[in-house]
């Protein structure tokens, strides 16, 4: 056993040591994490940018038409020259534009349709897909105000009402039902809003962790073609020592990661008390027991190194999809019920229900449950299958 707690410590020291295997095991977590969060970490209803070019830049219906749009909450609005906008549709910095003719306004007083276009790359994007959804409906609201405005001046016909006083008359009414509408819709968020450090530290926390675990794995097999490991069992150390001394090594640089990890979660984002610090670390380490023994799973039955690393990857991902950890699985489908085989499905479950939903140690007992379950038979298995010299013991 001591000599087992020398090889862990020997290659956990190694472990911090070597910059690019910390800069891997942290920076590359910490830089993914917020990538997403910055991406997902906004506003929980749609905010997006009209980029509009008005030709019509004197037209009073052009102007009043841009007012509307900036009016919008959810809308912000970028006016663009039309060079300036198909030069940045060409290089892609803008999926749509609206374009407003420079006719708008004249043929709009002559009772003339007039054409709005909207110029997008490919399909426009999400974002822009929903921007011009939501200019649709505010041209077509403003098409039902010249509607009005047309029936109003044909029911005062032969009144001796000026036009200008029609048109005038008519825009103060539709103003102020636009202000104080008869029917009213209002968007109310059921629920509490999405966190996205929540949501997504768990899952990618566990993923490289896996990761980190894996490429142990491959260094594993490379130190059996070198004669690394038959030349450590030339000492006084038996195979079994051998092989636990590599178990706890891995359990020690998954769990020496995670709390390097938690730690920063703990200072930057204030999401934990100190005794779910404490229980995440709990769940942490068995977690990096169960992700060793499936590492040393690999070592055992790859051959080479680069098969090993392959055989990782493919564990890895598989888990991580399969674990939730990019997306809510809906229950009752296919994905949910082989769901069930990855590890980090668990790891991520306990450690979302003591981080979001404020839950304690006995809350997560079946997850720890089986994720110790999958340490015991991945070590049984490893140590069955594992050999420290090529068709040797």
């Amino acid at each position: 056993m001591k000599r087992a707690l020398i090889i862990a410590l020997r290659e956990v020291k190694t472990y911090l040591q070597d910059k690019g295997d910390l800069a891997f095991s942290l920076l590359l977590p910490v830089a993914t994490f917020a990538l997403i969060y910055g991406a997902f970490g906004g506003q929980g209803l749609f905010h997006g940018t009209a980029y509009i070019v008005n030709e019509d830049t004197n037209g009073v219906y052009a102007k009043q038409l841009v007012e509307n749009i900036e009016a919008e909450e959810s809308l912000d609005v970028e006016l663009l020259s039309l060079a300036d906008a198909e030069s940045k549709l060409e290089r892609s910095d803008i999926n749509m534009v609206f374009l407003i003719p420079a006719d708008f306004t004249d043929k709009l007083r002559t009772g003339q349709p007039a054409e709005l276009t909207f110029m997008q790359r490919g399909n426009g994007g999400q974002e822009g897909q929903i921007v011009a959804s939501i200019i649709r409906g505010i041209v077509s609201q403003l098409n039902q105000d010249f509607q009005v405005r047309g029936q109003v001046e044909q029911a005062l016909v032969g009144k001796d009402v000026a036009p200008s006083k029609i048109t005038e008359t008519t825009w103060q009414f539709l103003d102020r039902e636009r202000k104080y509408p008869l029917v009213g819709v209002k968007e109310v968020a059921v629920g509490n809003k999405p966190n996205t450090v929540n949501e997504f530290l768990p899952g990618i926390m566990t993923m490289y962790v896996l990761f980190a675990i894996s490429i142990s794995a491959a260094v594993i097999v490379e130190e059996r073609r070198l004669g690394t490991l038959e030349r450590l069992l030339t000492t006084r150390l038996t195979a079994g020592e051998l092989f636990f001394g590599k178990w706890l090594a891995s359990v020690s640089r998954g769990f020496v990661q995670t709390f390097i990890l938690l730690a920063l979660s703990y200072a930057v984002f204030q999401i934990f008390t100190p005794l779910s610090f404490l229980e995440c670390l709990l769940i942490a380490f068995v977690f990096a027991m169960a992700g060793s023994a499936i590492g040393l799973i690999i070592a055992s039955v790859a051959r080479t190194q680069d098969a090993a690393t392959w055989i990782g990857v493919f564990v890895t991902m598989s888990m991580t999809m399969l674990g939730g950890t990019f997306f809510t699985i809906s229950k009752g489908t296919v994905i949910y019920t082989l769901s069930k085989i990855s590890v980090n499905g668990y790891a991520n479950d306990a450690l979302k229900k003591i981080i979001t939903e404020g839950g304690t140690i006995a809350d997560v007992w079946l997850e720890l449950a089986v994720m110790a379950g999958v340490a015991v038979v991945g070590l049984v298995l490893s140590r069955l299958l594992f050999k420290a010299i090529p068709q040797g013991k």
